[in-house]
């Protein structure tokens, strides 16, 4: 008896002690669509996450103690994403690189401020997300009046007299970037022969494609996600138009090109300069193709917030969010996709988008470097 006695306490205190060690890890999250129609780059969220945390660890953590990641699902949307966010703030989680969509970051972000998160966004460009005067936001990405404007200087070099046409899918993103990109094209002095919306998740876009025919559009902006940009597209083509599309971010996804086949063939979307091919990402990028891992979209922009995040918590010598806003607003970090540094909004003062072009073998490459 004396000895299952003895045992006993030495399970105990074993459990104990197993309990103690995992109390000290320092719980941070990734939240975004990993559910849904934008589960694409939900997947490119949580890759890019998973790996940065395992090398944090591996080069010794965050002042002295390791990270676990919680990956969470708000399949785009606002409702899911706010109810996520007040989740990760009630279990006292320090930070969240989150999420893909505007319209989950931007009612999110209220609950991480309530609840003392730190939130950086790898993807939501809207502008509004950091306008608001909020003290726990930050991107690691530009903005839509920001890829708005390349997109139109483009559309206005390259089809001048030409008939333009403008959609959007209603979204926080989508009717953004579509209007910035208006506002943008109307300066230029080019006045669009069209301007229309739809509803995100449609599938039937007949008859926005005979009013495009109808008009004779040369270029068609699409202010909207990946998913009915293809089918927008693949519709265009089933009804002999030539006419091309153009897009934001949203088509940085390889998926895109699974939904239209060769005929993607010379869409183009604006985006960061491609962080695979910086030298800060060579050893980076390496370690994701061994594991047959393309770090394509969001992916690298998801490792920097995590990286960015992890410099300024040990510059602060603290995982507290106030601290550590103030040390990434006070500092330059060293990151996957180049140096980042923070104006007061945390909007990243380091911000280039180019226009790249999708080819028809379903991969796209820059075709104006310079944002010429």
């Amino acid at each position: 008896m004396k000895s299952l006695k003895l045992i006993g306490l030495a399970l105990g205190a074993s459990f104990a002690l197993s309990a103690s060690a995992f109390a000290q890890d320092v719980t941070v999250a990734v939240a975004g669509p990993m559910t849904g129609g934008e589960s694409a780059f939900g997947r490119q969220m949580k890759n890019g996450a998973e790996m940065a945390v395992a090398d944090i660890n591996a080069a010794g953590g965050v002042n002295g103690k390791k990270l676990a990641l919680s990956v969470e699902d708000d399949a785009c949307d606002p409702k899911q994403a706010r109810s996520i966010a007040e989740k990760i703030a009630g279990a006292k989680i320090p930070f969240v690189a989150g999420h893909y969509c505007s319209s989950s970051s931007i009612p999110a972000s209220e609950a991480y401020a309530d609840g003392n998160v730190l939130q950086i966004t790898p993807a939501s460009t809207n502008p509004l997300f950091t306008e608001r005067k909020l003290w726990n936001v930050a991107r690691v990405c530009g903005r839509d009046d920001q890829q708005g404007l390349i997109a139109a200087q483009y559309i206005a070099k390259n089809y001048k007299g030409k008939n333009i046409a403008i959609l959007n899918d209603k979204t926080t993103y989508g009717k953004g970037l579509a209007d910035e990109t208006k506002k943008a094209l109307n300066k230029a002095g080019v006045t669009e022969k069209m301007y229309e919306s739809y509803n995100k998740g449609d599938k039937d876009f007949n008859a926005i494609v005979s009013r495009l025919k109808r008009d004779n559009i040369d270029l068609v902006y699409v202010g909207g996600y990946h998913q009915e940009s293809g089918l927008i597209l693949r519709q265009m083509r089933d009804q002999g138009l030539k006419t091309v599309l153009m897009a934001g971010d949203a088509l940085a996804d390889k998926e895109y090109a699974s939904i239209t086949g060769p005929a993607g063939e010379g869409t183009l979307f604006t985006f960061g300069p491609d962080p695979r091919n910086k030298p800060t990402a060579k050893k980076i990028v390496e370690a994701f193709k061994a594991k047959n891992i393309d770090p394509e979209g969001y992916t690298l922009y998801t490792y920097a917030a995590m990286q960015v995040w992890s410099q300024a918590a040990k510059k602060a010598g603290t995982t507290d969010a106030k601290k550590v806003m103030a040390a990434m607003k006070a500092g330059k970090w060293d990151t996957v996709i180049g140096p980042v540094e923070y104006d007061a909004k945390g909007d990243i003062k380091q911000i280039d988008y180019v226009v790249y072009k999708w080819d028809a073998k379903g991969g796209y490459a820059e075709i104006n470097p310079k944002g010429s």
